[in-house]
């Protein structure tokens, strides 16, 4: 059984950046659940975001978890960065190229460094590819636009790796959190009801009044 209300977690690739501090006590008092925070080399991604020295300033004026979302290459030489600078949860890739290290071993070394292990996956990668390495991850990360930048459309065929995914967790019996990220909004989260997560973007830092936007996003699942 479903929780009936979504979890949220705003995007700050979407805020105001001149005006961070405020854009993020703003959705913290507003109700979201997490901080969501892109960070890209313009290796594995072709947009360049922030680093380390960004989520410790974030920690020091959110009380929310940090949910930090590595689309870079070679993670392992920057986990220990992150985790010393206050992420909650760190989310590496499936797809990475360019290490020699696995999955299960990535997520070890995140949870050795004090935070929970999300795994991502692009949307041309199928869900039976990372269900062997659910066992080793707290959370899993469906992207449901090409990662890189924000504003995307929704891509309606990754929902569907949604059941797939909540399938293959109740099977094996874990406590995987399921995360989507990628041109959500009232209309697309409809479409992802086995989800716990929502990262929004656009849906939240564009809307008129943050409190109204996320709360409409908690209760969306119907």
């Amino acid at each position: 059984m479903f929780k009936k209300r979504f979890q949220i977690s705003p995007s700050i690739l979407s805020a105001d950046f001149v005006n961070l501090q405020k854009e993020v006590e703003a959705v913290t008092a507003a109700g979201a659940d997490f901080i969501h925070v892109d960070v890209m080399d313009g290796h594995f991604v072709p947009n360049l975001t922030i680093g380390a020295p960004v989520v410790e300033a974030l920690k020091r004026v959110s009380s929310l978890p940090l949910d930090c979302h590595l689309m870079i290459s070679n993670p392992e030489k920057y986990i220990e960065d992150f985790a010393r600078a206050g992420a909650d949860i760190i989310t590496i890739h499936y797809e990475l190229s360019g290490t020699s290290r696995t999955p299960e071993v990535l997520a070890q070394q995140i949870k050795r460094a004090g935070c929970r292990a999300g795994l991502s996956i692009k949307p041309l990668t199928k869900a039976s590819e990372i269900f062997e390495f659910l066992k080793y991850f707290d959370l899993v990360l469906v992207m449901s636009v090409e990662p890189g930048f924000s504003g995307q459309k929704f891509m309606p065929d990754c929902a569907a790796k949604l059941v797939e995914l909540r399938n293959e967790i109740d099977r094996q019996n874990l406590k995987c959190l399921l995360e989507i990220d990628g041109g959500v909004n009232l209309e697309t989260a409809k479409q992802c009801r086995e989800a716990d997560i929502l990262v929004a973007g656009h849906a939240v830092f564009r809307a008129p009044a943050y409190d109204i936007a996320i709360q409409a996003l908690k209760d969306s699942r119907g």
